[in-house]
């Protein structure tokens, strides 16, 4: 039986017992990556977590697994008010599979980590600078009483690292742009021009990224979302 008491030893046996071969396969058609995974959906680790509680000190002992489960474990245990950047930037280097990045940006935008951002997006890494992406994407939607004005001080970022072809970093820069955009009505027309700028330009990947942002941020259902938002504030 598992329980805030269990130790990391105790939870990666547990996790073992749980070993699917027919999920580790079907997870491969989803890009990722299953060299160290036991087969358990994200759904099941994350009722695990809430099971055992945080705990940062065992969190930390999970991440040194390399097991995929125990990670994903780790990173939803972890206390963000104990995690350091040291520590961010030290299991940023074991980063390669995008849905650990996705999961532990989630974590590091909690932490409050947004100093990581820049130095993450010019660590030439794939996995690394999708980090620095997926952060102001969690950020865009999470940090509701962050000023606008910071999530609009990464557009220029994002205008950089828009010619990155590596298809882990394009997408995380289009996810960025859009979920700017999508915050509210301030936000949408700095990231509007961003993509309009963009989806204008030389570069195949920015011009795909321009595209498919201004497709989305000039969608109707994203328009009224965004229109409400700025009525409410000036409400």
């Amino acid at each position: 039986m598992i329980g805030p008491s269990s130790s990391a030893a105790d939870l990666i046996a547990h996790l073992r017992t749980l070993r699917s071969e027919e999920a580790i396969s079907g997870m491969r058609r989803f890009g990722i990556v299953t060299d160290t995974a036991l087969g358990i959906s994200n759904p099941v680790v994350q009722a695990i977590a809430r099971t055992v509680k945080k705990d940062h000190a065992r969190a930390l002992e999970l991440w040194k697994s390399d097991i995929r489960e125990a990670r994903l474990l780790a990173l939803y245990t972890a206390d963000p008010k104990q995690l350091t950047e040291t520590q961010a930037r030290k299991w940023a280097d074991d980063f390669h599979s995008w849905e650990i990045v996705d999961t532990a940006a989630d974590l590091f935008i909690k932490a409050r980590l947004l100093s990581l951002i820049p130095d993450m997006a010019a660590d030439d890494r794939e996995f690394v600078r999708r980090t620095a992406f997926a952060m102001i994407a969690s950020a865009a939607v999470h940090m509701k009483t962050e000023p606008d004005e910071t999530l609009i001080g990464f557009l220029p970022l994002i205008e950089r690292h828009a010619t990155d072809p590596r298809n882990f970093v394009r997408k995380a820069v289009n996810w960025a742009l859009r979920n700017i955009g999508k915050r509210n009505q301030h936000c949408h027309a700095f990231a509007f021009t961003l993509a309009e700028r963009l989806a204008a330009g030389a570069d195949k990947t920015a011009r795909w990224i321009g595209k498919d942002a201004a497709r989305e941020l000039t969608s109707e259902k994203i328009l009224a979302r965004v229109q409400m938002k700025g009525s409410v504030l000036k409400g």
